[in-house]
């Protein structure tokens, strides 16, 4: 899995019949920063992915990809590579937290 931000939404009018109804979002990955492991940064890239939960912009999420994003029940017919299986709370490296929600 992969921890990332979401950064916007993508509207498609025209996209295959499996796909209607499907919310998409951009997400950016994330990477812990810094020498001291203090918080979340993004690494620059990003990509496209469905959303099964109602995640929307700013949350950190997990995403699953590849044939494993098509093992949720929302997605085992849809032709993804990425899709949210989560929201964040918290995320904490060496007993560090370097991500909250509620910040």
């Amino acid at each position: 899995m992969i921890v990332a931000k979401v950064t916007g939404a993508v509207v498609s009018t025209q996209k295959a019949k499996t796909m209607v109804g499907q919310k998409l979002l951009v997400v950016e990955p994330c990477r812990v920063e810094g020498e001291r492991k203090l918080k979340l940064s993004g690494t620059g890239r990003t990509m496209v992915a469905v959303d099964a939960l109602g995640a929307g912009v700013g949350d950190v999420v997990l995403l699953t990809q590849g044939s494993s994003a098509r093992m949720t029940p929302a997605t085992k017919e849809l032709p993804i590579d990425a899709v949210v299986v989560g929201i964040v709370d918290t995320v904490s490296v060496h007993e560090q937290e370097v991500y909250s929600r509620d910040d």
